[in-house]
């Protein structure tokens, strides 16, 4: 081999190898850090660029997204004395590659100790009812540190959320407990609400069906006594149209009377002061008929004029004496079936007075 070709072949290579080290190719979204002769010198920016080779090399390889941290599960004493386990989610994004590579060593696990101790600074004044109902608060409120803090370390914060908070064991079941006795009392209000709209609405319709009721029974009873008022308009019409003998109607009235207290209602019954008049009436009628008899009077005469062995006014005696008889018979008679039918009304009202609670006086009215 010719020995000009060997160093040819190795300046080739040397050449090739420091072109190669010259270009560096940047991807997006990422950041180099360079050095040279271990000082930081830039930060490379995506895309091709040209270095010293040998002089400049990468000292950190940044990625310039938005990125996740999930911490893991930290126990943090509450206000009342309990203790919870607290995982956090945290969500930065690199602003300034030389700050995140020469500020802090590793700034995952600083931002990740200042969580833990900003979450034990914030929980610490709150009891356990507070933490779980004011998370929103915690979170604005590590934000605000956490952002404060990774400032100047080129990062910035731009969400922190708390992904779960676990009380211990007992905690979880007294709290079970009482979200059920929540549950139950939720359900027994309902319950009762609904039993207190049916018990109104069976009311209403008990109400709605009295009031019909009632409006019927009225209806009926006027009806009843728009009747009978036409009736007795027209018996009354019709005794004045034939102008009715004294007599009947005073025997009418007598044959009435035992009805006054025949419903099974009464507490009380009237007897009517005409009473001794209407027995008056009948017994003057029943008792007039052999006076006022003229042609039995006349016969009478005839008799005793005409008869000449003086055995003839004995039968015309005999038929007023009958007749007197009769009509004292017939008043004696009335006067028994009133007496009568007063007895028995007020039978009938002692009964329904004893068998009735609320006691009524029982009024009767004389002539």
């Amino acid at each position: 081999m010719d020995p000009v070709v060997v160093p040819l072949l190795v300046a080739i290579i040397v050449v090739v190898f420091l072109m190669a080290s010259t270009v560096r190719i940047v991807p997006q979204a990422r950041r180099y850090n360079i050095e040279r002769f271990g000082r930081y010198r830039r930060t490379l920016q995506p895309g091709l660029n040209l270095v010293l080779p040998v002089a400049d090399r990468i000292n950190t390889k940044l990625d310039v997204r938005e990125q996740v941290y999930s911490s893991d599960p930290r126990p943090v004493i509450t206000e009342d004395n309990l203790v919870v386990n607290i995982d956090t989610v945290l969500y930065y994004q690199i602003t300034d590659p030389r700050a995140a590579a020469y500020e802090v060593a590793d700034y995952l696990q600083a931002i990740d100790q200042l969580t833990v101790t900003t979450l034990r600074n914030v929980i610490g004044s709150m009891d356990l009812e507070e933490t779980l109902t004011s998370r929103e608060e915690i979170n604005s409120r590590l934000r605000a540190v956490l952002d404060d803090a990774t400032g100047k370390w080129g990062i910035r914060v731009n969400r922190v959320e708390i992904k779960a908070i676990d009380p211990p064991h007992t905690i979880k079941e007294a709290m079970e407990k009482q979200m059920r006795a929540e549950r139950d009392k939720r359900a027994a209000i309902l319950h009762a609400e609904g039993e207190r709209q049916a018990k109104i609405l069976t009311a209403e319709g008990t109400k709605q069906k009295d009031i019909l009721e009632a409006q019927g029974t009225q209806q009926a009873m006027i009806l009843r006594a728009d009747g009978e008022a036409k009736a007795v308009e027209l018996v009354f019409q019709a005794v004045h149209r034939n102008n009715a003998d004294p007599k009947v109607l005073a025997y009418k009235y007598l044959e009435t009377l035992p009805h006054l207290a025949s419903s099974d209602n009464n507490t009380f019954w009237v007897i009517p002061g005409e009473l001794t008049e209407a027995v008056r009436t009948v017994t003057s009628a029943f008792g007039d008929q052999s006076t006022a008899s003229p042609p039995h009077t006349a016969q009478a005469e005839t008799a005793s004029a005409d008869d000449t062995s003086g055995e003839g006014p004995v039968p015309a005696l005999e038929a007023d004496l009958s007749l007197s008889l009769d009509a004292a018979a017939a008043a004696e008679e009335a006067e028994k079936q009133a007496a009568a039918a007063v007895s028995d009304a007020k039978a009938e009202a002692e009964a329904a007075k004893s068998t009735q609670a609320p006691p009524r006086r029982e009024r009767t009215s004389g002539g």
